[in-house]
């Protein structure tokens, strides 16, 4: 039995602003797009960004996260249509791999302490 290709149903770019991509969201609305469809039960890949959208850059800077603009943050992939799903449906997901993309092979850690 051989392997067979997994779709990839949401590919985001590090280089285009997040705000300018059809598949990135930042907020549940019922007004949002479907950004794509899924089959029950299908195995997809999803890419993400961070929650920035990309304002912190792989250059070692603490002035990255002392000058995120927070009117710009929580970027979200998606959302996307369950073929099949009906309102109220309580959806099972099944996250099989986490991994960075290739061309960006890092991540960053941000601790918020509320008072």
């Amino acid at each position: 039995m051989g392997l067979t290709e997994i779709r990839k149903v949401c590919e985001v770019s590090l280089e285009t602003p997040a705000e300018e991509q059809s598949k990135i969201h930042n907020r549940w609305h019922p007004d949002i797009p479907f950004a794509g469809t899924i089959k029950n039960n299908e195995t997809v890949k999803i890419e993400c960004i961070d929650w920035t959208g990309g304002q912190i850059g792989n250059n070692d800077s603490a002035d990255d996260m002392k000058n995120v603009d927070l009117t710009r943050i929580h970027y979200l992939s998606g959302p996307f249509e369950i073929e099949t799903a009906e309102p109220g449906d309580v959806l099972l997901v099944e996250i099989m791999d986490v991994q960075p993309m290739e061309s960006a092979p890092w991540g960053f850690l941000v601790p918020v302490c509320r008072p």
